[in-house]
């Protein structure tokens, strides 16, 4: 598995219906999209406490099965489309450690992306073992290795406790959805 983020930050006083907007006109295209497991469409508003966010951003969050179907996403008219209304983004990706995904997905409304140093000769085993609450429901673990950083990406009904930052989430789309229209 691959988890992948590419993240727009936009000016303060950006209006960010624009964004909530497109997300639900075209949040639905992607919507059984094969080789995707799920992609979040996260954004955060400067002035929304629930999500504390020093910055209005566009980041949705993916997690793919494979390369190739990543690939097929990256060379997509819906990729393109993104980069020509927001600019060539800078698109992280990470190898996955652990995914845990409940049912209960689709109910997500609020996600967080925690990023940690991983310390130089530390024992790496232990990094994918997590303590999950009750309220979450995507749980994932990955790693950057060229930056030597943990990701952990978490969704759920709920704002997670912790740092990072905190997101709203305005579609998710899935592999058992049919894209509408």
């Amino acid at each position: 598995m691959i988890a992948m983020q590419y993240s727009f930050t936009l000016p303060a006083d950006y209006d960010m219906g624009i964004i909530e907007r497109r997300i639900a006109d075209n949040g639905h295209l992607l919507d059984g999209f094969l080789g995707l497991i799920f992609k979040t469409y996260l954004y955060a508003r400067r002035d929304d406490t629930a999500t504390g966010s020093a910055e209005n951003l566009y980041a949705p969050f993916y997690l793919w099965q494979d390369a190739e179907s990543m690939h097929r996403f990256l060379l997509s008219a819906g990729f393109q489309g993104v980069a020509k209304a927001f600019g060539w983004p800078q698109v992280q990706v990470y190898p996955v450690l652990s995914a845990r995904i409940s049912e209960e997905v689709a109910a997500a409304v609020f996600a967080r992306r925690e990023m940690t140093d991983i310390p130089p000769y530390s024992d790496l085993t232990p990094l994918n073992h997590q303590e999950i609450s009750g309220d979450v429901v995507i749980d994932v673990t990955a790693w950057d290795t060229t930056n030597w950083k943990k990701i952990r990406f978490t969704a759920g009904k709920a704002v997670q406790a912790g740092t990072g930052q905190h997101y709203r989430i305005g579609h998710i789309s899935l592999p058992g959805k049919k894209a509408a229209g």
